[in-house]
């Protein structure tokens, strides 16, 4: 559902600048670095909950970037569980899917997935008393679903959502993706930033990557001056 700048770990000058471009920047999914606030805490609160669970088979739902996979993987590390994305699953595959007792199934988007092999799933776990967390953008509610039988049982999942960031809560996503880049930065920047983008995760990860990638091309700090001439009004 994503946690300041002295420069980058590397300097320009000793290393070519094409290396510092292409390095990759992993976003960590560990517990300690998922950031709580009221537009997650309930989804939260269900992943530390686990295993009393009001269902066995769960549903998050949130915007992209919310910070779901996140929570996925918290719950995941604690329940042993695979992952399997929507749009991969079959049926001849569904005993081996569930083979720990537990699964995360990501991105479910209606038209997007098998409907019967997920129909399977869900009865396949029921009987075998798996749980499964499962992770869409929108409610199953609204979807338009062939099979009635698997639309009544994703209607009756107990849905918990994950909401846009308020202010609070993006600020220190900014925070944390300029950390995860080993970059300090100071709050100026990331009020300016926080006052200039959509209020998304998403948003808030691209001015970040874009912001950054200007400061290496300019052998410049992140700052606030940099990202006004980044972001000024055309």
């Amino acid at each position: 559902m994503a946690s300041p700048h002295a420069g980058p770990n590397v300097s320009p000058a000793s290393a070519p600048r094409q290396l510092a471009l292409a390095l990759d920047h992993a976003e960590s999914f560990a517990r300690e670095d998922f950031l709580s606030g009221p537009p997650n805490q309930a989804a939260l609160a269900l992943i530390e909950r686990w295993p009393d669970w009001p269902s066995r088979l769960m549903l998050l739902v949130g915007p992209q970037g919310s910070g779901k996979s996140h929570l996925a993987a918290i719950w995941a590390q604690a329940a042993g569980a695979r992952f399997a994305a929507a749009r991969t699953l079959d049926s001849a595959s569904l005993p081996t899917t569930l083979a720990t007792g537990a699964l995360v199934l990501e991105d479910l988007a209606p038209g997007r997935f098998d409907e019967r092999a997920l129909f399977h799933l869900v009865n396949l776990a029921r009987e075998e008393g798996a749980f499964v967390l499962m992770t869409a953008r929108s409610a199953p509610a609204g979807w338009n679903i062939e099979v009635p039988d698997l639309a009544s049982r994703l209607r009756a999942l107990p849905v918990v959502g994950l909401a846009a960031p308020d202010d609070a809560l993006l600020r220190a996503v900014i925070v944390k993706l300029f950390a995860d880049r080993q970059l300090a930065v100071d709050e100026s920047l990331v009020v300016y930033l926080a006052n200039r983008i959509e209020r998304s995760f998403v948003a808030a990860r691209t001015a970040v990557e874009a912001l950054d990638r200007e400061a290496l091309r300019q052998k410049r700090p992140a700052t606030r001056a940099l990202a006004g001439e980044l972001f000024r009004e055309p």
